[in-house]
């Protein structure tokens, strides 16, 4: 079944978000951080799309296989460290906020490692990750 295209039929809406997009570019946090940020909500989403084009911007940043292949296990691997966890952990209550939103111990974990600053732009970026998902998966873009 064909599905609306949201960036035909909504131009206006798709501009919004790449607004959001040049924000994060101006961001202090790394590209690296921010692509597994979107990897891991888009393994979350189950957004097939969002995940090989943020994989593959992930690994021009320098990211390895071994740690793409691990991201969906994270928490169980050691292969990231204290930040990437701290961000990992906020990308996935965020991502599902509806079953217990945002812990204490997940916000208390980030204060360690960003500034409020940074705390404001990874909620920002994992909002949109989620918004881009929701785009793809209801419209079924591959």
């Amino acid at each position: 079944m064909k599905r609306v295209n949201i960036h035909e039929n909504q131009p206006a809406a798709y501009q919004a978000m790449f607004g959001l997009e040049k924000y994060l570019e101006t961001t202090g946090l790394s590209p690296l951080l921010i692509e597994l940020v979107r990897v891991r909500a888009s393994q979350i989403n189950g957004c097939a799309y969002c995940i090989q084009l943020h994989s593959q911007a992930a690994q021009k940043h320098g990211e390895t296989a071994e740690r793409l292949l691990a991201l969906a296990a994270w928490k169980h691997s050691p292969l990231f460290d204290g930040p990437e966890r701290a961000a990992l952990a906020l990308t996935e209550e965020v991502t599902l906020i509806s079953a217990n939103g945002v812990s204490d111990a997940v916000y208390h974990a980030l204060e360690e490692h960003f500034t409020e600053e940074q705390k404001a732009q990874l909620i920002v970026l994992i909002a949109t990750i989620n918004s881009w998902n929701r785009f793809a998966v209801s419209t079924l873009v591959q």
